[in-house]
């Protein structure tokens, strides 16, 4: 009969390491560990990680108001080795992140009025970039008005924005 989950409610000093060592060779999914001594819970863990669990949620219970007793709840799982793979990504040998390429609404306006002297709002920026098919986030400056008169971006404007948005590798 295999087991998907057992509570351990552990006495104070804690469950010897070879009952831990048991309980663990039985591939139980998931152990609810009961314990009234933060000490030897943490130990108790510690134990439990190295042998193929891992700790999830925790949760202290006041079983006895008044006192400074306190039991902990502590769930954890098993982790299968077969299904999961450690990876190690060396971040210098990578190229540029689509996320790192990308400017603020502040940068792109910065770079078109300092080399084309032109003062470009946000809407226009954000009509450039709708138009090269760059996702935009949602807004919540909505207009309230049914029949609202949004500006269109000049061509000249369009020129600027759109070599700021090459400058910066956004398209």
């Amino acid at each position: 009969m295999k087991l998907d989950a057992v509570i351990v409610d552990s006495p104070r000093k804690g469950c010897e390491e070879s009952f831990l060592r048991d309980l663990a060779s039985m591939g139980i999914e998931k152990i609810v560990y009961v314990s009234c001594n933060p000490a030897t819970l943490a130990r108790d863990m510690e134990i439990m990680r190295g042998l193929g669990y891992k700790l999830g949620a925790v949760q202290p219970v006041d079983m006895f108001p008044g006192t400074y007793h306190v039991e902990t709840l502590a769930l954890l799982s098993k982790l299968d080795v077969d299904k999961h793979i450690s990876v190690e990504i060396e971040l210098d040998e990578m190229d540029l992140t689509s996320a790192e390429s990308k400017a603020t609404y502040a940068q792109i306006k910065e770079y078109v009025w300092k080399k084309f002297q032109l003062k470009v709002s946000t809407l226009y920026i954000a009509q450039i970039k709708r138009k090269c098919g760059i996702e935009l986030r949602e807004h919540y400056n909505k207009s309230k008005k049914e029949k609202q008169i949004i500006p269109q971006c000049t061509p000249e404007k369009e020129k600027a924005i759109m070599d700021a948005l090459r400058h910066f590798k956004m398209i």
